[in-house]
Parts: C-alpha cells; sequence; structure tokens
C-alpha cells in the first residue's frame, strides 16, 4: 500500500472514530444541555485545570514517544504502561486530599465529593494509553472507533436519564466516569495485548529524553487553556462560566475534532518519512490547506448563524452565550495550521524547538488573559483571538528551521481558502438579518452557503475540491460494479 493510499486509509477511519463518537457525544450533551442549568455545566467546568493538569503528568509526552521512535519494543511498551498507572495513582491521591481546598476556593462545597469521584478517570484512563498508542501506530483507527463508539452511547444513555432523573451536576459526573470505564475496557479486549512483567530504565530514559519536553510544553499549553475556566469561575460566577464553557465547547467541536483527525492518522505515516524532507514538506502543506479548506467555512458559517442556531438548539437560557460563541469560532478556526505546524516538529524529533515554542507563545498568551481581565468574559475571549496569531507567527519561524517554509509561505498557500471562506460566512450572516424565524435562518443560510463555497470552489478550480469530487466519484463507480 502506497503512502497516500496509507494516508486516505487512515485519515477515513480516523474521521469515524473522532466525528461517530464526538457527534454523538455532541447529540447528548445537546439533550443534557436542555434539561441542566447553566450553573450545572459551570460547577463541573471548574475542575477542567486540575484534571487537564492531573492528565498531561500522567500520560507525560510518552504515547507520542512511543509513535515517533522507530526501533521500539514491547519493553517499551510495557514500561510506559506502568509509568502511566504509577503516576496515576499518586496524581490522584494528591487531588483526592486536595478536593477541600478546591471547594474553598471556588466556594463550593460540592466539589470536594465530585472532585473525588471524576478524578478516579485518570486512574481509568492510564489502563488504557499504551493499547491506543499501539493501535495508532500500527493505523488502526477502525477498532478504536469502535471502542469509543460504543462506550460513548452507552455511557451517554446513562447521562441523559441520570439528567432526567433530577442528578444535575452528578450527571455529568457519572456519564463522564462510566465513558472512560466502557473505553478503555473495549481497547483492551479489541487490542489483544497484554503488557509484560518488565519495566527497563534505561527504556524509561530513551523515551522522557523526548517526551519530557513535550510534558513541559503540553503541561504549558493545557494550563494557559484551561486557566481561562479558573480565572471566570473566581472572578465571575458559576453561570457566566456556564455560558463560557457550552461556548467553549462548541468552538472547539468543529475545529478540535477535525484536526485531530488529520493530525493523528499522518503523525505515524510522517514520522516514517521523517528523513525525506521534500516529501515531507509536500505531504505537510497539501494537508495543512485540505484542512483548512474544510474547518474555515464551517467555523465561519458556524459564527455567521449562532443564534440561531442557540435558540434552536439549546434554547433561549444559553443566548447570553451568543457573542462568545462568534468570537470562539474566528479564535478556533486557526487550530490546523497551528496543530499541524505543531506536528511537524515533533515529526522531525525536535521536542526542545516544541518546548521553546510554548515558552514564547505563553508569554504573550498569560499577558493578553490578564490584560483583558478587567474588562470581562466577551473581551478575554477576543484576547483568544489575538493569542491564535501570536501562537501561529511563533511556530511557523521554528519549522521554517526544519523545512523552510516560513510564514509568507504559508499565509500565500492559505489565501484562497481564507477569502472563499470569509465572503462566504459574509453571504451567510445576511440571513440572519431577514426577520424570520430561527428554524428558517438555518434553512437559507446553511444551502446557501454551502451552494456559493463550492460553486466558487468549482470556478476557480480548488485542487480540494477536484480531490473531494473525484474521491465521490471513485467511490460511486465501485458501487455501481
Amino acid at each position: 500500500m502506497s503512502i497516500k493510499q496509507q494516508a486516505t486509509r487512515s485519515v477515513f477511519w480516523s474521521a469515524v472514530e473522532r466525528f461517530s463518537v464526538q457527534g454523538v457525544q455532541f447529540l447528548l450533551s445537546i439533550i443534557i444541555a436542555r434539561i441542566l442549568l447553566p450553573s450545572d455545566y459551570g460547577l463541573i467546568a471548574m475542575l477542567s485545570i486540575f484534571m487537564a493538569i492531573a492528565q498531561t503528568f500522567i500520560d507525560s509526552g510518552f504515547a507520542n514517544a512511543l509513535i515517533q521512535k522507530k526501533d521500539r519494543t514491547e519493553v517499551d511498551y510495557s514500561t510506559v504502561f506502568y509509568f502511566n498507572i504509577g503516576v496515576s495513582v499518586c496524581v490522584y491521591l494528591l487531588l483526592y486530599g486536595a478536593s477541600p481546598w478546591v471547594a474553598a476556593f471556588y466556594g463550593q462545597d460540592q466539589l470536594v465529593s465530585i472532585t473525588r469521584v471524576v478524578g478516579l478517570t485518570l486512574i481509568v484512563n492510564s489502563f488504557g494509553i499504551v493499547q491506543q498508542a499501539r493501535m495508532t501506530v500500527a493505523l488502526d483507527f477502525k477498532r478504536q472507533a469502535q471502542a469509543s463508539l460504543l462506550a460513548v452511547v452507552l455511557s451517554g444513555c446513562v447521562g441523559v436519564w441520570l439528567a432526567y432523573g433530577g442528578y444535575g451536576a452528578w450527571a455529568l459526573v457519572y456519564q463522564s466516569l462510566l465513558n472512560n470505564l466502557l473505553r478503555v475496557a473495549f481497547i483492551w479486549f479489541l487490542s489483544g495485548w497484554m503488557p509484560g512483567w518488565s519495566f527497563s530504565a534505561r527504556s524509561f530514559r530513551v523515551l522522557f529524553s523526548f517526551g519530557s519536553k513535550l510534558l513541559l510544553s503540553t503541561l504549558l499549553h493545557t494550563l494557559y487553556t484551561n486557566l481561562y475556566t479558573l480565572v471566570i469561575g473566581k472572578r465571575f460566577s458559576a453561570v457566566e462560566l456556564g455560558y463560557y464553557n457550552q461556548a467553549f465547547i462548541w468552538a472547539q467541536f468543529p475545529s478540535s475534532n477535525f484536526t485531530n483527525v488529520i493530525v493523528r492518522a499522518i503523525y505515524p505515516i510522517q514520522c516514517r518519512l521523517q528523513d525525506d524532507t521534500e516529501q515531507l514538506n509536500r505531504m505537510f502543506l497539501k494537508y495543512m490547506r485540505m484542512a483548512c479548506y474544510c474547518i474555515f467555512p464551517v467555523m465561519l458559517g458556524f459564527c455567521a448563524l449562532a443564534e440561531p442556531v442557540v435558540r434552536l438548539v439549546l434554547t433561549d437560557k444559553w443566548l447570553p452565550a451568543v457573542p462568545l460563541l462568534r468570537i470562539l469560532c474566528v479564535a478556533y478556526m486557526w487550530d490546523p495550521v497551528m496543530k499541524i505546524n505543531h506536528t511537524l516538529l515533533n515529526v522531525k524529533g525536535r521536542s526542545d524547538y516544541f518546548l521553546y515554542a510554548e515558552i514564547i507563545k505563553k508569554v504573550a498568551a498569560f499577558s493578553i488573559l490578564f490584560a483583558t481581565v478587567p474588562f470581562g468574559v466577551k473581551v478575554m475571549c477576543a484576547g483568544l483571538v489575538l493569542y491564535a496569531f501570536a501562537d501561529i507567527a511563533i511556530i511557523v519561524h521554528y519549522t521554517r528551521k526544519l523545512t523552510g517554509i516560513g510564514l509568507p509561505a504559508q499565509a500565500r498557500e492559505l489565501a484562497p481558502v481564507i477569502f472563499l471562506a470569509f465572503s462566504m460566512g459574509a453571504l451567510v450572516y445576511v440571513s440572519t438579518l431577514l426577520g424570520v424565524s430561527p428554524g428558517v435562518q438555518l434553512a437559507i443560510g446553511v444551502p446557501v452557503g454551502m451552494a456559493y463555497y463550492f460553486l466558487m470552489s468549482s470556478l476557480f478550480h480548488y485542487e480540494e475540491f477536484e480531490v473531494a469530487l473525484s474521491f465521490i466519484q471513485k467511490n460511486k463507480g465501485k458501487e455501481t460494479k
């Protein structure tokens, strides 16, 4: 199988896994959001920074190190497996003991028991990190899709039942714990891999030399991303945090998931090409532009139709989240550019560049965050748009050292896609000014936006559109045979 065929197959199954799982989870979360109050979501969101940082320590960059390493062995896998479990137990015990201080910090007594139950997911997840890394190395996204989808459907149904039963924030707690427990159990069953009784200090040192830099980089990014929930929850109210959290979830859903599909699918393949700079560069530009071609119109269309979507799907009680959602859509639409550049550094084994870039970026990020806090949540969200451009400029500075592809070259590559997406977003926004019901606004805006985007893509011969059209025609031809 050629590199192109492997990449196509990997992207396909990665997309199936990501969007089937996240899609079902997203639909179930909409049902639960219609039942629960914004304050319930705000209460759980208060723990996000603690859980995210804890999970970062447990992985410690070892999953990426296993995927990047060319001569990985069974001893490597077993070493990482036992390390992950040991760290998860230690981190959980720290979180358990710190739960009264977490509750006191926010002034929410319920958080003591909620923290101790939610924290169990850390131990549960640690049992599946290596199995998932092995599947990724083998480009086996199909079985990952099966495990994740079954887990999210079963746990989601339980979550909806608990929400209707009046469990409030605890419905979200039990749903999360059950989802992770089922997913790990299914991954164990499908992977067929069992760790050996071995732990190698030498293997640990080799993997840690790469993973430790990723750990520090990821820790900085995780701290910054989740610091918004901490600051909003502390300075404002649980209700306002609930609005921000819901806007954040919706804005990140399309951009983060689609970008992760591309990155996760092509990363193992790029690692095989890490010594072939010319072919690696071609693959880098091709998939970055393809990702942007797909995600930019979705994010800008969502930005334009935010109000009718929220009115129709979440009900009017969530309307204060609309302005935040619009700003965050513009901020997170640039995820493909940032993450695909980040991945290239890992592919080339330059986790040191990754760390240097992350330190510089987070100096800028924290400066923007603390400068915008006094002006309210909306201005804080606007600061994320500014940070997105700073992130791109800094990370491209480092990828240019390895590829020779700088910011002007990447901007020229993406300019046609940017122009097309923004013009489509402006056209779609007009549909919200017609004074009709939310349902009619969506019925007009969505097809008009899609028709304009595909028509202009065809007229100006966008390569991405022609590739997609060729793929569809090819598959139709197979079906008719």
